[in-house]
């Protein structure tokens, strides 16, 4: 009789912590969902204030087409690309149009004293700050995250109910990591 508490004890413990470590899972899923949303949504304001930077720089130096064009085809493509890798190749395409831009834009003392260019040019950098924290902390759940699935014994319980390790983003380049310096 006691053995057989004992045992029923015991298969209640498991099945307790069985029930802990996917609730924990399901967290930490959920939490990797929520900061990628963070990122995509300040990645789509960045994607929103660059024509208006471009169009600000162009009354200046409608000359460099091929700045401009670079520029706007990496914004679309960063705007079109699905998934955290494509996202990352995009964004760093996306940064070195931005670095010619800049460029363009130091040859051009009026345009860096236009209050519109400096305004749209605070807000960029606002904005990559913002994207630079947002990054953080998805990595930093990304990394609990798998952690969790990979660590025994809770990988067992991930692996029964098909949880995967998440995909960091980052940019490959130490240098581009930082946050790219959008001084006109």
């Amino acid at each position: 009789m006691i053995t057989i508490l004992i045992i029923v004890v015991l298969i209640v413990i498991f099945l307790l912590y069985g029930v802990s470590i996917y609730n924990r899972l399901v967290k930490l899923r959920t939490m990797v969902e929520e900061a990628w949303s963070s990122i995509d949504v300040m990645l789509k304001k960045r994607h929103d204030l660059i024509p208006n930077l471009v169009e600000t720089v162009k009354g200046y130096a409608s000359h460099e087409r091929e700045t401009f064009e670079s520029v706007t085809r990496a914004r679309n493509a960063a705007v079109n690309a699905d998934g955290i890798q494509a996202k990352e190749a995009a964004e760093k395409n996306l940064n070195q149009a931005m670095m010619n831009l800049n460029a363009v834009a130091e040859q051009y003392p009026d345009l860096k004293a236009n209050t519109n260019f400096l305004q749209l040019q605070g807000e960029l950098t606002n904005l990559e700050g913002d994207i630079e924290k947002s990054r953080r902390y998805y990595n930093g759940t990304v990394r609990e995250n798998n952690i969790l699935v990979e660590t025994f014994p809770s990988n067992i319980i991930a692996n029964i109910f098909k949880f995967t390790k998440s995909v960091f983003f980052e940019l490959e380049n130490v240098a581009e990591r930082a946050v790219p310096s959008i001084k006109f």
